[in-house]
């Protein structure tokens, strides 16, 4: 692999390019990245979106140099702005250490600047020349204006902005919002940045995108967030898998990709079927000439021994040919993914299946909240972390007792929760949890045996990763899980805590679909501002607001 990284201190602006070609790298011997290219360019804003353990994080690893790939090659010209997921920490490392790491190269122009300007006072005859250099080089970084601006970003972000805080005092949340807003200040050919929403308020995205889609330079986005894709990509690397398994490249933004996916998807998925019916002909044909050969070739009686000698070698010759055809048109063309298949929830016309009356969670969930939830009510919850969301879901579940108020569920009525995070993970393959957990329910009486849902028919996990132990499936194949055991239940009332954390956006979409065509009462909350873009016409709960909640506030 060929890297050629020209750096200096200085931005290279319009000449700045992030070139990547046929980058290939295996780890284990299992490929994480192949066949990758892009060419990133000032104003161009790429977003590389793909599955748990598809290889983003690996990719800006790559593009860094951290990473050198097996084959391939990466070269860039101009400045790195790079913010990981997580970050390492030095002991005794403050807010202002960090800024100033940053600004480095602002720092270094000014001084030089000082320092010419005193030589030029003292007649130095070479003060001109450095001068001017400084003077270019503090304009290009915009130097004077860089502390302003990281304490701009700082600001909005909700980061600290005591700059003699320790770094290891914060949570990781408030150290990635330290960091990026020290990128988001300094000058930078290319921001790169890992999943930058995690940690982030509404005021936070709003903040981020407006400087995303005004950045000069470059930007490679790895991120799950629809609504940031859409607002910010120009062009999108797909890593998912592909009809010859090479990545994908969209151009139109989130929306381009999201059409060319589609495009993508119903050309496999009929290539494949092609390939299948072929070989499904094929295979009868020669089936039908071997049935010749060993019997049907046989003369009526009477018939000379000459003329049985000749037609036997054309039989022969004919299987032969059938077997070479079935041979040629092998199903060369991979099986496509599973689609998500929703399935049919229960529906109770004209009865309330769950009505919380002035319920309240001591420290919690503080205002009260009384609500009634009928088949085919969809509600979103909306509020502030801390506001009470994943506390009311679970005390509608009964997980939670309340402080004041009354849960009342109708008889028999089904309701489900989908928690935020995965539990524990265990060895059990993830088969076997499934038909575990829907056993019991079958013996327990909560559901008919002709009510089940074989984990196969709900298309979220292949028949290789259910055979896995659940601690060997990556995080968002443990969230398909969690989400085929809630399904199992087949809810009358299903509960959702943040459902598009670890899925994937194509899985996220079919989702969104199915609770919206489901009859059973679906109660969603989420900071996702896409789904709830998506989920416009659904009634609101807003834990934020000032007055207590009720059936009369609620939309």
């Amino acid at each position: 692999m060929t890297a050629l990284n020209p750096v200096s201190g200085l931005p290279a602006g319009e000449r700045a390019q992030l070139t990547v070609s046929g980058v290939h790298l295996a780890r284990g011997g299992r490929p994480v990245l192949s066949g990758v290219d892009m060419t990133v360019t000032p104003r161009s804003r790429w977003g590389v979106v793909g599955e748990n353990g598809r290889g983003k994080s690996t990719l800006l690893h790559v593009l860094t140099g951290a990473l050198v790939a097996d084959s391939g090659r990466v070269r860039r010209v101009g400045t790195l702005g790079v913010a990981e997921q997580e970050m390492t920490v030095t002991d005794g490392r403050t807010v202002g250490d960090l800024v100033d790491i940053e600004l480095a190269d602002a720092r270094a122009a000014l001084a030089s600047l000082d320092a010419s300007a005193s030589g030029l006072a003292t007649g130095d005859p070479e003060a001109a020349e450095h001068y001017a250099e400084a003077l270019d080089a503090a304009e290009v970084l915009d130097a004077w204006d860089a502390d302003r601006r990281v304490d701009l970003a700082l600001e909005h972000l909700g980061a600290v902005t005591d700059r003699s805080r320790p770094l290891a005092e914060l949570s990781v949340g408030q150290r990635y919002r330290v960091r990026l807003a020290c990128l988001l200040g300094a000058t930078r050919d290319f921001l790169l940045l890992d999943e930058p929403t995690n940690h982030l308020d509404a005021a936070g995205l709003d903040f981020l995108t407006d400087r995303l889609r005004g950045h000069p330079g470059g930007v490679v986005l790895v991120s799950h967030d629809r609504a940031l894709l859409s607002d910010v990509a120009t062009t999108v690397l797909d890593l998912d898998p592909s009809r010859d398994g090479a990545p994908r490249v969209f151009g139109g933004g989130f929306a381009g990709y999201q059409e060319g996916r589609r495009a993508e998807r119903e050309r496999w998925e009929q290539e494949y079927e092609q390939q299948r019916a072929e070989h499904a002909r094929l295979t009868q044909d020669l089936s039908e000439a071997q049935n010749r050969l060993v019997s049907g070739w046989r003369p009526e009686k009477g018939t000379g021994k000459h003329q049985r000698a000749t037609r036997a070698p054309a039989l022969v010759r004919a299987v032969h040919r059938r077997r070479d055809d079935l041979e040629a048109h092998a199903v060369t063309m991979p099986p496509p993914p599973m689609p998500f298949r929703f399935p049919e929830l229960p529906a109770r016309s004209g009865t309330i299946l769950l009505r919380a009356e002035e319920v309240r969670v001591e420290g919690r969930l503080d205002r009260p909240v009384t609500l009634a939830l009928e088949s085919g009510t969809k509600l979103v919850v909306t509020g502030p972390n801390g506001a009470g969301k994943s506390t009311l879901l679970s005390v509608l579940t009964g997980r939670a007792e309340p402080s004041a108020g009354l849960v009342r569920t109708a008889r028999g009525a089904r309701v489900r929760l989908l928690e935020q995070e995965s539990p524990s993970a265990g060895t059990r393959r993830a088969h076997d949890v499934f038909t575990a957990y829907q056993g019991r329910l079958v013996s327990e009486g909560v559901l008919r045996e002709d009510e089940t849902v074989s984990l196969s028919a709900l298309g979220l996990l292949s028949s290789v990763d259910a055979g896995r132990s659940v601690r060997e499936l990556s995080t968002g194949q443990q969230r398909r899980l969690d989400l085929a055991l809630a399904l199992a239940s087949r809810p009358h009332v299903l509960l959702l805590d943040e459902p598009t954390n670890h899925l994937s956006i194509p899985l996220v979409e079919e989702l969104t679909e199915g609770l919206g065509a489901t009859g059973a009462a679906v109660v969603l909350a989420t900071h996702d501002r896409q789904l709830r873009r998506d989920t416009g016409p659904w009634e609101r709960l807003d834990l934020g607001a000032t007055e207590p909640v009720t059936e009369a506030t609620l939309g």
